[in-house]
């Protein structure tokens, strides 16, 4: 009797496993166990964003390279915005580290500044290229070493999408398709899909797309001039605007006891500069 009782548990938690019903590895969000990330919406950042990730980096002496790539056809590598950015800021020593070709970012000529890099910043455009250009090449593993060593890769706009695991508007055809031709982001958060320009462009709703298709996600909007500071399994919002949390629950300074809300697939909640949140355990951090 015990024995077939236990066959039985076995059978439902097999079941459960296969149908993707009990599937505790996809639903935990992660950060990078080393270093850390800087995630901005887009737009105008003002410069408590790119003062922090300076300040990541190691100071103004710290060695930084900028990729442009995301911005797509012709790439005028002396007027690169954020490496003018960081210039008026005071850093130093800036490099832009450039390529289409998947051939260009595995050679050996193409990874030597990122041998010693103590920062990475990703600029805006269609996050697609970035997966077409660097994916599966020893830039990709070497982008990695950055965090590894405790350095700091950020973003902004495509620069920030490219940092979930899930690849949110990354159809090649427009940027209006949530789910498309590319799935897969860089991963240095996982289960977790980011997307940007939110409120500026009215996208609070767009998430929705990707978590009915992939609810073990955690769904993270960020708005224009804000930014994430993510440090292992936490981060905390910068900047002027908003970041949305699309978790399943909500969250509000005033309670929500006497709100009445959507259902859980449906909602989201806004938090602000100086909030912190705890993606592992999907929950505001508030002590």
């Amino acid at each position: 009797m015990k024995f077939k009782y236990l066959q039985t548990l076995i059978l439902i938690f097999t079941s459960a496993v296969f149908y993707g019903q009990y599937s505790p590895n996809n639903a935990v969000t992660t950060g990078p166990e080393n270093g850390s990330l800087v995630i901005a919406g887009g737009g105008r950042m003002g410069p408590e964003i790119t003062e922090k990730f300076i300040a990541l980096a190691g100071g103004k002496n710290a060695v930084i390279i900028v990729i442009p790539t995301a911005a797509g056809g012709e790439i005028d590598i002396d007027n690169v915005w954020f490496a003018k950015q960081l210039k008026e800021f005071g850093a130093s020593n800036i490099h832009i580290l450039h390529t289409y070709d998947k051939k260009e970012a595995d050679s050996e000529s193409f990874i030597t500044l990122l041998k010693k890099a103590d920062a990475v910043w990703f600029g805006g455009g269609r996050q697609w290229r970035l997966v077409d250009a660097y994916g599966g090449t020893r830039t990709e593993k070497l982008l990695w070493e950055v965090l590894n060593r405790d350095g700091v890769i950020g973003g902004t706009s495509a620069g920030a999408t490219i940092q979930g695991s899930y690849l949110a508007r990354g159809d090649t055809k427009n940027n209006q398709i949530m789910m498309g031709d590319h799935e897969e982001g860089f991963g240095y958060i996982k289960n977790l899909a980011i997307d940007q320009h939110v409120l500026a462009r009215n996208r609070q709703f767009d998430m929705f797309d990707i978590l009915q298709n992939r609810p073990e996600l955690l769904g993270i909007g960020i708005d224009e001039s804000t930014a994430i500071v993510v440090k292992d399994n936490e981060f905390e919002v910068i900047g002027e605007s908003n970041v949305l949390i699309y978790d399943g629950t909500f969250w509000s300074r005033e309670g929500s006891e006497l709100k009445t809300l959507p259902e859980k697939e449906n909602v989201f909640y806004f938090l602000q500069n100086g909030d912190k949140y705890d993606m592992k355990e999907r929950k505001v951090i508030t002590e």
